[in-house]
């Protein structure tokens, strides 16, 4: 079994425990950096990696981040095209990233997620703060690139430098409600495969905001209700995605998603539960290739160019 993982770096820990635990099943690895691979339309579609054909692979597992997500996303476009299996594919990924749409498509399905307001002008921050409830409140700066960010503002004042910091950017933001659950802390559930496979609470520091919720964050194994497990999967169904992290809030006992990630990072999910997540997903990837093994001379194929 082949298995490609698109990813900018086999040292980036999320990378490295997959290309760990393939090599632990048997399963052979190749890193390739999204950024080195070419694509070809014409009388049919083609795909190289540094000049050359694609290699031959019987899956793939994108690790797309924010700074290549336009330039990612068309490659595990591209390889889809030409019917290579692909553990998330570019609807998923592009959904999940797309951060007002994937909240629409959930709410449209039914998942519960925190009252939101969306603005293209960022000086009526106080406004928008108003029609969620009032702080604390989730401030998110919407951008393909690496100036995106979640900002956990507690207090009038943490807005008060919110505002400062992102006048004037020209960026498209959300507002979200943010409602507390036990101790200040929120939930984050990793769903691989259709199942909820590892969850945490996350507390953010106190007194302060940060440009993410995970800076400066600690993390504990959290007991998984079956409401919230229930939650997690349909979300990860709703966005198409076979593995996600998905964010939500203890409101009285019941779950609001407010926000899925496509390409997460699994450290802090396998330290603090001690599940072997990395394991969890090549297992997966190697039951999608296996599904459509009937298929798969045709995919490899397509993967070999001309």
């Amino acid at each position: 079994m082949r298995l490609a993982i698109l990813s900018r770096s086999v040292s980036i820990h999320t990378t490295r425990r997959l290309v760990e635990a393939a090599r632990a099943r048997g399963v052979r690895p190749r890193v390739v950096d999204p950024l080195e691979v070419e694509m070809g339309l014409g009388d049919e579609p083609a795909v190289y990696w540094r000049r050359r054909r694609f290699p031959r692979v019987d899956v793939v597992v994108p690790r797309i981040g924010l700074s290549i997500h336009q330039y990612g996303l068309a490659v595990v476009s591209q390889l889809e095209l030409m019917g290579v299996p692909v553990l998330n594919g570019a609807y998923g990924l592009a959904a999940s990233r797309d951060k007002m749409r994937s909240l629409q498509l959930l709410a449209a399905a039914g998942v519960r997620v925190p009252r939101t307001v969306m603005a293209s002008d960022p000086s009526g921050l106080k406004e928008m703060v108003r029609l969620v409830g009032g702080v604390p409140v989730l401030v998110k700066l919407l951008s393909t690139n690496e100036k995106s960010g979640v900002m956990l503002c507690e207090s009038l004042e943490s807005l008060e430098a919110t505002l400062e910091a992102i006048l004037g950017l020209g960026q498209n933001i959300v507002v979200q409600q943010y409602v507390r659950g036990a101790r200040g802390r929120d939930l984050r559930v990793i769903v691989v495969g259709g199942e909820a496979a590892a969850a945490m609470r996350r507390t953010a520091p106190a007194g302060r905001f940060s440009r993410t919720l995970r800076r400066g964050a600690q993390f504990e194994a959290a007991d998984l209700p079956p409401a919230f497990a229930r939650a997690a999967v349909e979300a990860a169904r709703v966005l198409r995605l076979e593995v996600c992290a998905v964010d939500m809030l203890d409101v009285k006992g019941r779950p609001l998603v407010f926000e899925v990630n496509g390409s997460p990072s699994i450290r802090e999910a396998e330290a603090a539960c001690g599940v072997d997540l990395a394991g969890k997903i090549v297992d997966r990837a190697v039951a999608v290739a296996r599904a459509v093994a009937p298929d798969r001379p045709a995919a490899r194929r397509a993967s070999v160019n001309p």
